[in-house]
């Protein structure tokens, strides 16, 4: 891995702040696909799950055919989905927002009424590797904030997903991915039903359906390649160079950056890495275009550097750097809480904001699943309360009507 000093900028912003520039011929090709689907709905679902994912027969994957491939996925597997389910629940279920109800004064009270969505679509990668784990993190929130039905895509659902999707406690799945399946979950079909959020991970296609139709139905956000940022003065430098490879290893476009402030650690962790290091493979292309090590002058600078990056993953040593953190979309603290951890088992979402989007929202969870609704009661009296006031706000605003619509009630 590159080592470079904080005081090469350009260096430093190359690694923390990469160009993120949108694709105009994906963009096309994709914007392409979505018309067709909302024209032709299941012809042109069909049409492009056979060219891109060499679909065939029935695109609903029934509940037998799921029981059946379950019970291909080997004992401890289907243990470990289990056990995994039962603290992304856990978590999940804790994130939901509870309803209030507040006497802003006399005669006027406003009411958070939490509602769920109706019908949510869980986007599932059938790409380089199986991704049971993603559908776990997408379905059990939607379920724990009390969504009623659970739509599931997956272009080629390996027996383990099909196990994840029994776990989940999904209502429906069906056998699409790509642009098109998030154009079908967006705007229906006869066969895939619309949903009100589309959630999940994808490649860049469906990251740019997701982006295309977000102003007809709701999405998570738009998710880039992933990252981990690591900070760290003490090591171990074996530790961090295997966190820097498991990043690294989902996607040659994924992020992996070390901050320390100690040259020697840095040197050691580039040792490390080389002699991990897979001959080819994602991992290496990652890490030979998007990894390296930036040595600061303090730990203070290093932090400052990781909350100006907004990373997807922040790793942290102690508590005191923990308390520094301010954007990230998921902070582990400690050589023990590795981070490969939260993509499985610790309860935590790892469906997170990634290219700086931290900046402004953390990860999947809970809360992304309902609607957040304001109910106003007010009397006679309230209204006489604060009718002056309303009065006053919409006449300075030249919004006369808004101001009668009070007067009449209340002269």
């Amino acid at each position: 891995m590159k080592i470079v000093d904080s005081s090469n900028r350009r260096a430093v912003r190359a690694l923390l702040s990469p160009e993120r520039a949108r694709d105009a011929a994906t963009d096309r090709r994709v914007a392409q696909i979505v018309r067709d689907v909302r024209r032709d709905g299941d012809k042109a679902v069909q049409r492009y799950a056979r060219r891109f994912d060499g679909f065939e027969g029935a695109l609903e994957i029934s509940k037998e055919e799921m029981r059946d491939a379950a019970a291909q996925v080997p004992r401890p597997v289907r243990a470990a989905l289990r056990a995994a389910a039962r603290n992304i629940r856990l978590v999940a279920a804790k994130q939901v927002p509870r309803g209030w109800r507040l006497r802003v004064g006399s005669g006027i009270t406003v009411e958070q009424r939490v509602v769920p969505l109706d019908r949510v679509g869980c986007y599932v990668p059938g790409g380089r590797y199986p991704l049971p784990s993603s559908l776990l993190m997408t379905a059990i929130p939607a379920a724990a904030a009390g969504v009623a039905e659970i739509i599931a895509v997956c272009p080629r659902p390996a027996p383990v997903v099909l196990a994840a999707a029994l776990e989940a406690r999904v209502s429906r799945m069906f056998r699409v991915g790509g642009a098109h399946a998030i154009a079908a979950l967006a705007y229906g079909t006869e066969t895939i039903p619309r949903v009100d959020k589309i959630v999940g991970p994808g490649n860049r296609y469906v990251a740019a359906a997701k982006g295309l139709v977000a102003a007809d139905c709701g999405i998570d956000f738009y998710a880039g390649p992933t990252e981990i940022v690591i900070v760290s003065a003490r090591g171990p430098a074996a530790w961090i160079a295997a966190d820097l490879l498991a990043q690294a290893e989902h996607d040659p476009d994924a992020r992996a950056v070390l901050i320390t402030p100690s040259r020697t650690l840095a040197e050691r962790v580039a040792r490390e890495v080389a002699a991990m290091l897979p001959d080819s493979g994602p991992a290496k292309a990652s890490l030979r275009a998007h990894g390296g090590i930036i040595v600061t002058s303090s730990l203070r600078e290093a932090m400052t550097l990781a909350n100006a990056s907004a990373p997807e993953h922040l790793v942290v040593d102690d508590e005191t750097l923990a308390r520094q953190v301010t954007c990230a979309g998921s902070v582990f603290v400690g050589p023990w809480s590795v981070q490969a951890a939260g993509d499985y088992a610790i309860g935590s979402n790892h469906v997170l904001p990634t290219a700086g989007a931290a900046r402004a929202r953390g990860g999947l969870s809970g809360a992304d699943f309902v609607r957040q609704m304001t109910v106003q009661r007010v009397t006679q009296a309230g209204l006489r309360r604060i009718g002056d006031t309303v009065m006053t706000l919409a006449s300075a605003e030249g919004l006369h009507a808004h101001a009668a619509s009070v007067s009449v009630r209340v002269k």
